[in-house]
């Protein structure tokens, strides 16, 4: 079973160098990288940094990073974290959420995946 990821950043990790860093690796997640991001306390705080933490947890590589915090998260361009939130939900098997929809014109029945961010 594979476990390690690789991925190309669609942006790149910007560092305070000026370098770009796109080439990494993400691992599966485990029951214990979920509880430990729970109980963060900036999660506690501010529950929409779940994903900041998770990642962080996950990511065991970016080319030329040495440490991947949620710091180094946080820095990343919003394109980024878009595409490492897709991946990790997809190597990880996450159903994206659906609503049932039946057409009103044909009376077929569809399961529509639900998409939360302002594309397509």
């Amino acid at each position: 079973m594979e476990t390690e990821f690789e991925f190309t950043l669609p942006k790149g990790y910007l560092d305070t160098s000026g370098q770009v860093h796109r080439n990494g690796r993400m691992r599966l997640a485990t029951a214990g990288d979920e509880m430990r991001a729970q109980r963060d306390p900036r999660v506690m705080s501010n529950p929409a940094y779940l994903t900041i933490v998770l990642l962080s947890e996950v990511i065991t590589e970016i080319e030329g990073v040495n440490i991947i915090a949620p710091a180094t998260i946080e820095k990343l361009f919003t394109a980024d974290l878009a595409f490492l939130q897709d991946m990790y939900q997809r190597i990880n098997d996450i159903e994206p959420p659906t609503i049932h929809f039946v057409c009103p014109d044909c009376g077929k029945e569809h399961d529509i995946p639900l998409n939360f961010t302002n594309e397509g």
